[in-house]
């Protein structure tokens, strides 16, 4: 008997990818013990017309189809956090408050810093001042951006350079400096493609001998492709969280770029992307990865229990189609680290999607603060 198209669309959909071995979605009553042990108010309530549960694998190569994650609840956010206790006062070189709650309150001066690593050609690369916003309307804590690091490349070889001139108020050894001054980066290249990438672990030890005084951490942003083993494809970056420092790449967060999945120096500039939407995507995909990688530094662990932007993802595909939005697990972790208010950092956001005409993201915020404002009315 020939098959029907509805019976063929139900075999389709029938398709299962298993869990990694051992993992178990959470269900409800996990979730809210997840959130907080004690009565919720109404901005950490898991409204499911708001938050829905962690997807299912949809490929073999899905975080949870990979990796079985146990999850990180608040109050093991409270147990494990090295910022809330006085042990990254070790590290920071700056003015601690043993008695603050937030971070606001314990380190003062603190920052993030930003620093761009390489070239960011106009048009191709994230903004970073549009960076800058996000990070400060997502975390309510002062960001910066420090002057750029030149990558240099010796004439007649594969030898890549961070070229470097001396910081005020990095942790470099004073002494007096008349010319830039050179470190090599490991890296690999392609001569037929005349590709390049660079070695994370390199990258990281740079960052941190100069990482600022008053930093919270330091985050090497780059249009570098970068690995770290010798088997990788790629990799999207790497932190240090010990010591405040990661180094992330946008090289494959371009929607007009196709890559190989075979071969990391096999890629090609061939999509045909509307311009204006192509930008949209480009500062979407950007501030995501950068306030997810900020959240591990300050943190926050991959999340289980809702779909949320601190979802792990073991690909590119599954990591642009996860949230924007932190789910009220990890909302409370940030809320009380960060010592923000919840309707007005929202307020924030929503002034953010709608500059940079991210509909989809605005409209979440906008009926989000509909839904906490019904009180108020």
């Amino acid at each position: 008997m020939p098959k029907t198209k509805a019976s063929s669309q139900r075999k389709q959909k029938s398709k299962f990818i298993p869990y990694a071995t051992g993992f178990k979605p959470p269900s409800e009553s996990e979730q809210r013990k997840a959130i907080s042990a004690k009565s919720l108010p109404k901005e950490l309530e898991p409204n499911d017309s708001f938050f829905s549960p962690v997807p299912a694998p949809t490929s073999a190569d899905d975080w949870l189809a990979q990796y079985n994650e146990e999850g990180q609840t608040f109050t093991d956010f409270l147990e494990e956090n090295p910022w809330i206790s006085s042990l990254k006062r070790k590290a920071a070189k700056q003015t601690f408050v043993s008695r603050g709650n937030s971070l606001p309150e314990k380190y003062p001066d603190g920052k993030i810093y930003l620093l761009p690593l390489g070239e960011f050609s106009c048009g191709s690369s994230p903004n970073f001042n549009i960076l800058v916003e996000y990070a400060q309307a997502f975390f309510c804590l002062p960001v910066d951006v420090l002057p750029g690091v030149p990558l240099e490349s010796d004439e007649g070889s594969s030898s890549v350079h961070w070229v470097e001139a001396r910081r005020p108020g990095s942790s470099l050894r004073s002494r007096k400096i008349t010319r830039p001054q050179k470190f090599h980066l490991d890296s690999r290249h392609n001569d037929k493609s005349g590709k390049r990438q660079l070695q994370v672990n390199s990258i990281l030890v740079n960052l941190k001998r100069n990482i600022p005084n008053d930093a919270l951490c330091l985050i090497a942003l780059t249009m570098e492709d970068l690995y770290q083993a010798s088997n990788d494809l790629f990799v999207a970056g790497m932190a240090a969280g010990n010591h405040r420092v990661a180094v992330f790449s946008f090289y494959r967060y371009d929607p007009s770029m196709a890559f190989s999945i075979e071969h990391w120096w096999d890629t090609n500039k061939n999509i045909l992307v509307d311009e204006e939407e192509r930008m949209k995507m480009i500062i979407q995909r950007s501030c995501k990865l950068l306030v997810h990688e900020v959240s591990h530094i300050l943190g926050l662990d991959h999340c289980i229990f809702f779909s949320c932007c601190m979802n792990g993802s073991g690909h590119l595909k599954e990591d642009f189609s996860q949230s924007m939005h932190l789910c009220p697990v990890d909302l409370h972790k940030l809320h009380f680290l960060c010592g923000f208010d919840i309707i007005e950092r929202y307020g924030k956001l929503l002034e953010f999607f709608e500059k940079y005409d991210l509909k989809e993201e605005g409209d979440w915020v906008k009926r989000r603060l509909e839904y906490l404002n019904e009180e108020h009315v």
